[in-house]
């Protein structure tokens, strides 16, 4: 019997999912009525989404119908970082999604510090973007994820390598 037991606290993002919903979102955009006529646009540059359609109301609908496409691919929408709209030439819209991939330094001290105040018996480590938990016992690990997944942090939690 291991004495001691872990887990991993990551946020990743699949980026082939990411490109299926682009793609959906895409197809569902062409086909929509109320986009007839529309330049809209969505493409995907390594780890940036670029948005542009006609006017804000469509860039907010296009967002809409992205982070509804993302979701049923199992890709949170806490995953984008959206950036203000900027207003382009003849009333045209666009703005930048960033896909946020790994805990920040900042998210990681928010994590442990709320896990510290639970006052539930496990170490935390934060480790590049990833944040690694240990403890005696299972039903303590059981409890963090248990109170990480009821917290909000902004960002998208995954629990893995659970041992």
């Amino acid at each position: 019997m291991a004495s001691s037991y872990s887990f991993d606290v990551v946020s990743e993002v699949d980026m082939q999912e990411v490109d299926n919903a682009i793609n959906q979102a895409l197809k569902e955009i062409k086909q929509r009525y109320d986009f007839k006529g529309c330049k809209a646009s969505i493409e995907l540059s390594k780890d940036e989404i670029k948005i542009v359609s006609d006017d804000e109301y469509k860039l907010n609908a296009v967002i809409d119908v992205l982070k509804g496409k993302l979701i049923k691919r199992g890709v949170s929408a806490k995953a984008l970082d959206i950036s203000k709209i900027e207003n382009g030439s003849l009333g045209s819209a666009k703005t930048t999604a960033k896909i946020i991939n790994g805990i920040s330094k900042e998210k990681a001290k928010e994590v442990v510090a709320e896990i510290k105040i639970s006052k539930i018996k496990v170490q935390t480590q934060i480790l590049d973007e990833k944040l690694k938990v240990t403890g005696k016992d299972k039903d303590d690990l059981q409890a963090t994820i248990q109170l990480l997944k009821s917290k909000d942090f902004g960002i998208d939690l995954q629990f893995t390598n659970y041992r």
